[in-house]
């Protein structure tokens, strides 16, 4: 239980050194309104902004987590 517990924790401070923002409400809502404008094919510009020109070279074969890390760091950073 110990072991869990320090791993979670670990686990937990990771992603808030990457993404500070995380702990905002008003950054889980650009999360969200970004994902669903994605489902409809309507990106906005601040995600499209943080996509790297070399993501877009690469687009055939892109894994859920890539796409995720970009809508992440343009919503929690």
């Amino acid at each position: 239980m110990k072991s869990f517990l320090l791993f979670f924790s670990g686990i937990l401070a990771g992603f808030y050194l990457s993404w500070p923002g995380i702990l905002f409400t008003k950054n889980w809502k650009c999360f969200n309104d970004i994902i669903v404008k994605s489902s409809e094919d309507k990106i906005s510009i601040k995600a499209m902004l943080e996509i790297s020109p070399s993501y877009l070279i690469k687009n055939k074969n892109q894994k859920m987590s890539s796409k995720l890390r970009i809508v992440a760091d343009a919503c929690f950073r």
